[in-house]
């Protein structure tokens, strides 16, 4: 791949835990990227799941990039031009664009409690069917919506996702992986009419991460490949906004010996037991970066 336009990448971990071996190789590879390219190389943490945060994760995080020799371009402490990078303190401008779905028809408010919505997923279950939210708040009349609104009932907003017949459909669920390649996902797999926004007004993953990528202006998405199938709806959202779309680039997941994903909980996870037991940056990043891949010929450090 050879971009024709400055390259922008983010690497946007959640501080609900200390950054991980499998979260500094995504940050490297996004770090590499945007160096090879004369790019910018941003961190956004995203940090709305405010129930699952973990204190002092944010500050540990930004320590360990700098340990691993990985420099910000902008992030939480610099002047970027994208005001704060803390998703946390950017609500006003998730809810200002999830209104601007709804004024669009793009997005609706659905007002159904948390106990229906675990009878559809039971029934599902029971059917062998994909979970999938039934839309019956999406035909809700607007004098239907407006008396719930004068009532105080909560709600949540909801993508109006395109219908699997839909020609916009096939052009959000087909897409160029930079490392899988031309991905196709059949049928209304990835269609959900996702939460958008969650009824305290919090955002959800979805729609904070596709609008502060395209306010922040970014490039291209290198991420792990457990959000390659979320990857559809993302681009739902785009396209529901007008926005020119970043390309995709999901990695593969670093495993432990029995098959299971490293995660930040495993004994072998942790960047922190690294650093304690005296491992050089310069041999950790190199590790790292040969994971997954090799160039050929000896290139460790």
């Amino acid at each position: 791949m050879e971009p024709t336009e400055p390259v922008r990448v983010r690497f946007a971990p959640s501080p609900t835990g200390m950054l991980h071996l499998g979260g500094l190789r995504t940050a490297l590879f996004n770090y590499l990227l945007a160096r090879k390219y004369g790019g910018s190389f941003i961190l956004r943490i995203e940090d709305t799941d405010q129930k699952r945060l973990v204190a002092g994760a944010t500050e540990s995080i930004i320590r360990t990039l700098e340990w691993a020799g990985l420099r910000l371009d902008e992030g939480p402490g610099t002047s970027g031009p994208s005001g704060s990078y803390l998703q946390s303190q950017r609500g006003d401008l998730y809810r200002a664009h999830a209104t601007e779905l709804l004024e669009k028809g793009a997005a609706y408010r659905c007002f159904c409690d948390s106990k229906r919505l675990e009878s559809l997923r039971a029934e599902a279950t029971l059917h062998g069917r994909a979970p999938m939210y039934d839309r019956r708040c999406a035909h809700l009349s607007q004098q239907q919506i407006n008396e719930k609104l004068r009532t105080g009932e909560p709600y949540t907003v909801r993508l109006l996702a395109p219908n699997a017949a839909d020609p916009a459909a096939s052009d959000v669920s087909g897409f160029d992986d930079i490392v899988h390649g031309e991905m196709r996902f059949r049928g209304p797999a990835g269609f959900d009419d996702a939460v958008l926004l969650k009824s305290d007004g919090l955002p959800t993953y979805h729609l904070a991460n596709v609008v502060d990528d395209h306010l922040m202006g970014i490039t291209h998405v290198l991420r792990g490949e457990e959000w390659l199938m979320s990857t559809p709806k993302h681009r739902a959202l785009f396209k529901a906004f007008g926005w020119p779309m970043p390309r995709y680039a999901h990695l593969p997941l670093l495993m432990n010996p029995d098959g299971s994903k490293l995660s930040k909980r495993n004994r072998d996870g942790p960047m922190q037991s690294y650093i304690d037991e005296g491992y050089l940056p310069s041999a950790l990043v190199n590790y790292v970066a040969l994971l997954g891949w090799h160039p050929g010929g000896q290139q460790e450090v």
